[in-house]
């Protein structure tokens, strides 16, 4: 079972450029967000002007992936999104790994594990809200998932030479002188099947735990027809 430890145990400050490579995002929105009070960075040196005067906490990391999942695929608005990281900034570090997130009617509902009753898959006082076409329950957000996956891309990436990471490279002894992502020996042309089989980019992760979600994105992004 998780601990308080998993929150606080990785001892490291990440640089903006590596948060744009776990979380996908941007260091412009990561610049932008912080500008606006929208997400703050934990360590901030006194002039901002300064090269490298940010850095970001693994907490801030799993609170990034989290706000971006729900601002993707969840069309949560960035006012909402506001007060949902106020109060992801404000959870004591052991009710991370036993909280989760609703998103119901474009808001998101933080519960803790008393609040939901597992067997009948529901809030206490509450039936969780079901889509009407697939007459599937809403996705819950469980931050303790998203805490282990954020450790896992973080220690497959330091595995890897960080320049190999989102890049896409061509080698005669790697899958027959195919399109591969760099450092690894996954052909482009397998992730691309997947994701044209139906497979998400969280899904195309798990059948692939060595790549990182910037490698993904990279490949798909790729297009053998005009590289020289």
């Amino acid at each position: 079972m998780a601990s308080k430890l998993d929150i606080s145990n990785v001892v490291a400050a990440f640089s903006e450029d590596q948060v744009e490579q776990f979380t996908g995002l941007s260091k412009g929105r990561l610049r932008y967000w912080a500008k606006t009070g929208f997400f703050n960075p934990s360590f901030v040196e006194e002039d901002p002007r300064l090269p490298y005067s940010r850095f970001y906490s693994f907490k801030d990391i799993v609170g990034l992936r989290t706000l971006e999942k729900l601002r993707v695929q969840n069309s949560i608005p960035l006012q909402h999104l506001r007060q949902v990281a106020k109060e992801l900034s404000e959870l004591e570090d052991d009710l991370w790994t036993t909280t989760r997130l609703v998103p119901f009617r474009r808001r998101v509902y933080l519960l803790k594990e008393r609040d939901f009753d597992k067997e009948l898959q529901c809030l206490v006082g509450e039936v969780v809200a079901r889509d009407v076409l697939s007459n599937q329950y809403a996705i819950h957000v469980v931050l303790g998932e998203i805490i282990d996956e954020s450790r896992e891309d973080i220690g497959r990436a330091r595995s890897r030479k960080p320049e190999s990471i989102g890049k896409i490279q061509r080698r005669r002894s790697i899958a027959r002188n195919a399109w591969a992502v760099a450092g690894t020996r996954i052909a482009v042309g397998s992730i691309k099947r997947l994701y044209e089989d139906g497979y998400s980019v969280e899904q195309i992760l798990e059948e692939y735990p060595d790549l990182t979600l910037q490698d993904v994105r990279a490949a798909l992004k790729h297009d053998q027809s005009k590289v020289a």
